[in-house]
């Protein structure tokens, strides 16, 4: 991956993707008061230099059937490589799990579970979660309402 610094212009290239990444390159080099060919380029640059991931459809998670989310605050007994890495990639396999942070704090991960009820939340975490060798502790908050959720980033 190479090094590139981003400037306004790719600011605004990745502000405008994150509102929308179907836009043409068209309508993007339109948007940014560009010629289309240095707008390809750019947009190019910034996928070659990892800015960005990828490009994904943003489901609506309860039209989906998934309404559930919980979030848990897992501790581990011990935090050997092993034990570590069996939690980690047992997390990285559920499709029910879609995010999982490694914190600071009272807890040892942070877990958010996207589920359709609380039966699917309850074999998840007595099927997988406390099956799971040294997992000691799972305190779960389930949210009540979604104030805010965000997938563009502030540039």
């Amino acid at each position: 991956m190479k090094k590139h610094t981003l400037d306004a212009t790719d600011r605004k290239i990745l502000s405008l993707l994150q509102e929308n990444s179907r836009m043409s390159n068209a309508e993007l080099a339109e948007a940014i008061g560009m010629s289309a060919t240095p707008c390809w380029r750019r947009h190019k640059e910034l996928e070659d230099s990892g800015y960005i991931d990828g490009y994904v459809a943003m489901v609506n998670r309860r039209a989906a059937g998934l309404p559930l989310c919980c979030m848990l605050h897992v501790s581990l007994t011990r935090h050997t490589e092993g034990a570590v890495e069996t939690f980690e990639n047992a997390m990285l396999v559920r499709p029910e799990v879609m995010e999982c942070y490694e914190v600071t704090g009272a807890f040892d991960y942070i877990v958010k579970l996207l589920v359709a009820d609380m039966d699917a939340y309850h074999d998840f975490l007595h099927n997988v979660m406390v099956k799971l060798p040294g997992v000691s502790q799972v305190n779960t908050s389930v949210a009540l309402r979604e104030v805010k959720y965000e997938t563009a980033l502030p540039l």
